[in-house]
Formats: structure tokens, C-alpha cells, sequence
């Protein structure tokens, strides 16, 4: 099982996702504009995700299904671990069956984005609350206009990441901002996945504007024209 996670800083996600996958038999890949170590077991990329270059480079380490994985013997030497239990071999099952193009191509199980738009720096790097990237982790402007459209396009460019990488069957969780373009965006979900989600956690402020999509089972009849036909 491959699961990416875009945004994924400071790695509460990526750590779950890994202790659920379990090392060597699947792998976490952490995508994210901020430098930071990634949890044990998980494989990091730095880079803006918007850019070309960064997708490709995920690309590129994803078409090798052995890349970011945890070799079996040093979590046995590790773990002490015996006989593999009935989810370890379904998961080993999956993994092999993931052969020729197609599925090379689309080799993600589940897709996570918790990307926000970074601020942009405060002239002069003494306003450090402000230009660290560490400080930046939230990323809300207070401009909920601003916070909304930023978060849509992340979302759009996770949306087509996904259409061209996740296996049908995967599923995708999005965060998002609220606001006026989240109903087209949300119609574009239900053409790729078999169900939809809006969710509100209840950690959430009540007058916060963040939510998630999550998309359920790709489907295998999925058109990009539909998918991310803006008008319809």
C-alpha cells in the first residue's frame, strides 16, 4: 500500500498513515514546501507541490515499488517480528499484484493533502514570527477570501495529481477553506469517487472556515473532461 501526503508538516498524519501501513510492507511519502524530518519510517520530498518539477520528482520515486519502503529484515531484527498476520499478507498480496504501465502510473492507494498557502515573507528576516516557515505551520491570513481561494487551488492541484496517479478503488482526503468555489470543487469529486464527504472535525473552531473532502473508492469509468470540466 502507497500512501502520499501532500503538506505533510510537522508529520502527524504521515506518522499515523505509517504505523497503519507498516513499513516494507507499504510506504509513506511526505510532500512538503517546509524542511523538516520526516517520522521514522516515512520518505520526505521537499518542494512546492504547484510546481511541475516537484510532482515529477514524486513521479519518479513512486514508479519504483520499492522506493520508500522499510526492507523486511530490518524490521524483523528490529521488531523481533514472527509470522506475518493475515493483514500483512493482504497487504504483501497487493503490492505484488501493483504490475505493468497502468498501474505503475496509478500506484497511490490513498492520497492526503493538509497543504495550506504559505504566507508571504514580511520584508526583512528580523520579523520572525512572521517569515520562519516553522511559525507558518497554520497558514491563515485572516483574509478568509484570500485563505478560501489559496486552499482551492492546492486542492485543484492535489485533484489532478490524483487523477493521474491514484489507482481506482483509492481514496483522497483534502483540506479546504470554505467558501464560494468549494461547491464546484465538490462536483468534480463525485465524478472521480464513488462516495464524497464534507467533514467539519469538532477540534475545529466553530467560527473556523476549515473543513475536508474525502473522496471514497476511484472510480474506473472516471473522464478527465468531466472530472475537471470548471463550467458543468
Amino acid at each position: 500500500m502507497t500512501v502520499v501526503d501532500l503538506g505533510f508538516a510537522p508529520g502527524s498524519w504521515s506518522q499515523v498513515a505509517i504505523d497503519l501501513v507498516r513499513p516494507g510492507l507499504g510506504r509513506v511519502v511526505g510532500v512538503d514546501i517546509i524542511p523538516v524530518a520526516p517520522p521514522k519510517g516515512v520518505n520526505a520530498l521537499q518542494g512546492d507541490f504547484l510546481s511541475r518539477d516537484t510532482q515529477e520528482r514524486v513521479r519518479e520515486l513512486l514508479k519504483d515499488e520499492n522506493a520508500g519502503r522499510v526492507h523486511r529484515h530490518e524490521l524483523i531484527k528490529e521488531e523481533n517480528n514472527t509470522d506475518p498476520s493475515y493483514l500483512d499478507q493482504d497487504l504483501s498480496k497487493l503490492d505484488l499484484n501493483m504490475t505493468g504501465k497502468a498501474h505503475r502510473d496509478k500506484c497511490i492507494d490513498v492520497i492526503l493533502s493538509d497543504m495550506s498557502a504559505p504566507w508571504e515573507l514580511a520584508s526583512g528576516y528580523h520579523h520572525r514570527s512572521i517569515s520562519n516557515p516553522y511559525h507558518r505551520l497554520m497558514n491563515t491570513s485572516g483574509n478568509k477570501f484570500k485563505d478560501h481561494a489559496g486552499s482551492m487551488d492546492l486542492c485543484r492541484s492535489a485533484l489532478y495529481f490524483a487523477f493521474d496517479t491514484l489507482r481506482v478503488g483509492g481514496n483522497f482526503v483534502c483540506k479546504f477553506y470554505q467558501g464560494a468555489e468549494d461547491k464546484q470543487f465538490e462536483k468534480q469529486l463525485k465524478s472521480l469517487f464513488s462516495k464524497v464527504h464534507r467533514d467539519k472535525p469538532e477540534s475545529s473552531r466553530s467560527e473556523s472556515k476549515e473543513a475536508f473532502f474525502i473522496g471514497i473508492q476511484r472510480l474506473s469509468s472516471a473522464e478527465q473532461d468531466r472530472v475537471f470540466d470548471e463550467g458543468g
